[in-house]
């Protein structure tokens, strides 16, 4: 693999888990103003879906398929 197929590879993830972070985000933003009624259920919703974000997040495996599948980029297999 070259070095720029490495490169992309490792600009993808980082983007992958930009995309999590942004998705996670949003809806923390949406949980906190338009579901939670008072400020319990505003922390909770502050809160927990990060802490659910980070127990589910995706395997390097499964990041790996789903780049190759939109990007068409392989994960490197050799030494770095």
């Amino acid at each position: 693999m070259t070095d720029n197929q490495h490169d992309k590879y490792i600009f993808y993830t980082k983007m992958a888990w930009a995309i999590y972070a942004l998705i996670t985000l949003v809806v923390i933003v949406v949980l906190v103003l338009f579901v939670a009624r008072d400020n319990e259920e505003r922390f909770f919703y502050s809160i927990m879906p990060a802490a659910a974000a980070y127990v589910f997040r995706p395997s390097d495996r499964v990041l790996s398929n789903l780049i190759l599948k939109f990007t068409g980029v392989s994960k490197p297999t050799g030494p770095e």
